[in-house]
């Protein structure tokens, strides 16, 4: 077994930490944004779809100096949230899950779009006409059914939360047991003479992090599908 220091065990631990609270935070805020653009037509909404994917073109470190001016100590929502509620985003493992979550979020409303765009609509208007509710149609029929792209919206959050950088080490900077993720750790080992070694056991447990990840999403896809396969038959 690699022999791990304890400073890039505590970055896999808290990368692992970011990567999973970004994902989850924001996948019912992903879910709600993908079914908006997928089954609504409304004014703005090329714009809001622009908005949507602007993380994918902007360079990250443009998106962390944002979150860094908004959620900053002296932003205005940072302060306020400070001041009243106590919640501090800058130079916090929170704001690295932040950061992550907004660079991840255009993969993943893509991902569960597609989903629900290719749902029969025609099921779901079979379930409203028995009388089922617009939010009981959408969690009985249109969730299920778009389950697959769910789960690769979320893993596809997770994967590119996991490698993030440029958003984050401009928000949060790069603390040692506090920001720091495998990223940020990588970074600081290729100025470090003789870093190659972390470098490569890092990397190793990213790649195997990220395979991990993947194949548990296509096990839960599979599964899902043959569920529904055992359902059609009968």
């Amino acid at each position: 077994m690699p022999d791990f220091s304890p400073a890039e065990l505590a970055a896999i631990a808290l990368s692992l930490k970011v990567a999973g609270v970004a994902a989850l935070a924001s996948l019912p805020f992903g879910i709600a944004t993908a079914w908006l653009l997928a089954r609504k037509r409304f004014p703005g909404k090329a714009l809001l779809d622009a908005l949507v994917h602007l993380p994918l073109v902007l360079p990250p470190v443009v998106v962390g100096y944002a979150l860094l001016v908004v959620f900053g100590s002296q932003g205005a929502v940072g302060g306020f949230l400070a001041e009243y509620f106590g919640i501090t985003f800058a130079f916090r493992w929170t704001g690295a899950a932040l950061a992550s979550a907004i660079m991840g979020f255009p993969l993943m409303v893509r991902a569960i779009r597609l989903s629900i765009e290719s749902v029969d609509r025609r099921l779901e208007q079979a379930a409203a006409t028995l009388g089922a509710s617009p939010w009981r149609v959408f969690a009985t029929v249109t969730l299920p059914l778009a389950w697959p792209g769910i789960v690769a919206g979320g893993v596809l959050a997770f994967a590119k939360a996991l490698g993030e950088f440029g958003a984050t080490i401009t928000f949060v900077s790069n603390i040692p047991g506090e920001t720091q993720t495998m990223s940020s750790a990588i970074y600081e080992l290729m100025q470090v003479p003789g870093g190659e070694l972390g470098i490569w056991r890092m990397a190793l447990v990213a790649v195997a992090i990220s395979l991990l990840a993947l194949l548990a999403s296509e096990w839960l896809v599979q599964r899902q599908h043959g569920r529904r396969g055992e359902r059609d038959a009968t």
